[in-house]
């Protein structure tokens, strides 16, 4: 494994936290990502969707205040995907993505794919992935078993939100 992946954290969620849930989420994404900052992590990797990605974005942004040595990478699947967002939704993601130290896209637009492809790049940079699963299906269960199979720690914090 090189030094950078080593050093490096992605994440991967539902696009739906429950409400009564988020404050809760935010508290352990905060702590996870604190406690990887102090074994040396160094860069996080997140693939700006609605949701747990951006709740991840907004955290390691709020912690490069108290640790300027950390960055964020968003890894977005397409150049449009926040074309038909909500306004309050394209104005956090624009904000992020404003904030982050690199923006990378998969694709220059969309096409079947795109968004499995931007998820295997999440975790085939990291050496650890924080994730929000749980349901056994869908995105994040797909990249979350990804991840288990590229040998990657697996922090889920759905477990205790549950």
């Amino acid at each position: 494994m090189s030094e950078l992946i080593d050093k490096t954290c992605c994440f991967t969620g539902h696009r739906i936290i429950p409400p009564e849930k988020k404050e809760n989420v935010i508290q352990q994404l905060n702590a996870e990502i604190t406690d990887l900052i102090n074994k040396k992590y160094i860069w996080f990797e997140v693939g700006g969707a609605l949701g747990f990605d951006t709740l991840a974005a907004q955290a390691v942004l709020d912690l490069k205040e108290k640790y300027p040595q950390i960055k964020l990478t968003l890894v977005v699947p397409y150049i449009a995907q926040a074309k038909s967002w909500k306004e309050t939704d394209k104005s956090i993601y624009d904000n992020i993505k404003k904030h982050a130290d690199k923006v990378i896209y998969i694709s220059d637009q969309y096409h079947r794919g795109c968004i499995q492809k931007r998820n295997r790049y999440l975790v085939d940079t990291s050496s650890a992935c924080i994730c929000y699963l749980d349901e056994n299906k869908g995105g994040t269960f797909y990249t979350v078993n990804y991840a288990v199979r590229k040998n990657l720690r697996i922090i889920n914090i759905a477990k205790n939100n549950i």
